[in-house]
């Protein structure tokens, strides 16, 4: 039976530098590196070339698979969290957001990644959904196109308080965009958080969708990434549902906020993962 590629989130090693972080991984033996661009990672808007292909070829010697995650909080705006997003009101707005996922696109395709995940975020103040809906579908259909062009496909998270919150609300936008580029991006703690069912069935139920998957703990209704063992949800049925339907992907470990001790979470999240993986 095929072992699952384990990864672990940038966004959890954020006082390492990048040279570290992929050692650090590559020697806890993670299969690769969920890398968001950000401000001490390749910066998407400062990134050099020249730095980018040092990323490339130490991946690359150190056997690690990569994809693009850009759930950067500050990247766009040194005040406000996540914004400005892909449902803003302005024109302007909605650029800034897509430059900057192109950007990340094209990061991923130099250092050998063939999925960016992103998320819908929310509008600065409430609209018609329908309206918010019309803005998300557009601007996911230029990001598909773009990451097509590139040989890769950009895969939405559905993330708790946003837009797109859930699966149901992902199949719509899907139906929307009907763009084949565009894939889905689970992270299995969320559908526990927004108690839409049982996570390994609706794994299996969207498996043909899936390009990319993160995981940690998380409890019903609190939408807090925590170190395995420390939630609710039972992961393992999941992991067995993704090697049943042949997932190749990378498994990404995503816990934001332990960053101050990644060392040891990092450490104790692959051998709990490989404990209980089939």
């Amino acid at each position: 039976m095929p072992r699952l590629r384990l990864a672990y989130n940038t966004n959890g090693l954020a006082h390492h530098r990048l040279a570290d972080a992929i050692d650090l991984i590559a020697d806890l033996g993670y299969d690769g590196l969920a890398l968001t661009p950000d401000v001490p990672h390749l910066d998407p808007f400062t990134a050099t070339p020249s730095e980018i292909d040092r990323v490339a070829g130490h991946l690359a010697r150190r056997g690690l698979g990569v994809c693009i995650q850009t759930g950067a909080r500050f990247v766009l705006d040194l005040a406000r969290k996540h914004q400005p997003t892909l449902l803003d009101p302005t024109a302007e707005g909605r650029a800034a957001r897509l430059d900057m996922l192109v950007r990340c696109l094209d990061i991923g395709r130099d250092v050998g990644a063939t999925v960016l995940a992103f998320w819908s975020g929310l509008p600065p103040a409430p609209e018609p959904r329908d309206v918010l809906h019309a803005r998300l579908a557009d601007g996911a259909r230029r990001l598909a196109d773009a990451a097509a062009a590139r040989g890769m496909v950009a895969a939405l998270e559905p993330e708790p308080g946003m837009h797109v919150a859930t699966l149901a609300e992902w199949t719509a936008l899907r139906a929307a965009v009907a763009h084949p580029a565009l894939r889905l991006a689970l992270d299995v703690g969320h559908v526990h958080c927004n108690r839409e069912g049982d996570p390994a069935a609706l794994c299996d139920a969207h498996a043909a969708q899936i390009a990319d998957v993160q995981v940690e703990d998380m409890r019903e209704g609190q939408h807090v990434h925590l170190p395995f063992g420390e939630g609710t949800l039972d992961l393992a049925p999941v992991l067995a549902t993704l090697v049943r339907n042949g997932y190749e992907g990378l498994v990404g470990v995503e816990l934001s906020r332990d960053s101050h001790r990644a060392p040891e979470i990092a450490r104790a999240a692959i051998e709990h993962l490989r404990r209980i993986e089939p």
